[in-house]
């Protein structure tokens, strides 16, 4: 299955998706009430960012800059962009932006601990 046009999205949903419930759920147990806000906030801008990047490959392929093997994925397309392309912007921006609400958060916890202690 692996060498079809399945294995581009095997492959990419299995790397992201226990990624990405693993960040969610540290993220809601850091955030709690908060969560639904951070996500929203977190959550929009990835996917704005993931939908310039595949508008940018769409321009890519137009002009031949390059293109993708035929048999290598489903054959969906959204314009010139293979539907797993579209997904690994998507993805990857949710994996980034996620991150990065973790991390401002192990920041506000590290502050808050240092600010106890002196």
């Amino acid at each position: 299955m692996m060498e079809t046009r399945w294995a581009y999205l095997i492959h990419l949903l299995g790397w992201t998706l226990p990624l990405i419930l693993f960040q969610t759920v540290v993220l809601v147990r850091h955030y709690k009430e908060r969560s639904g806000a951070v996500l929203r906030a977190v959550l929009v801008p990835a996917f704005i960012i993931g939908i310039y990047l595949a508008v940018a490959d769409h321009l890519a392929i137009s002009t031949g800059i390059w293109n993708f093997g035929e048999g290598l994925h489903l054959g969906i397309y959204l314009g010139l962009v293979p539907l797993e392309e579209v997904l690994f912007f998507l993805l990857t921006s949710v994996l980034v932006s996620l991150g990065l609400a973790l991390f401002t958060g192990l920041v506000e916890l590290l502050t808050k601990k240092e600010a106890r202690a002196s």
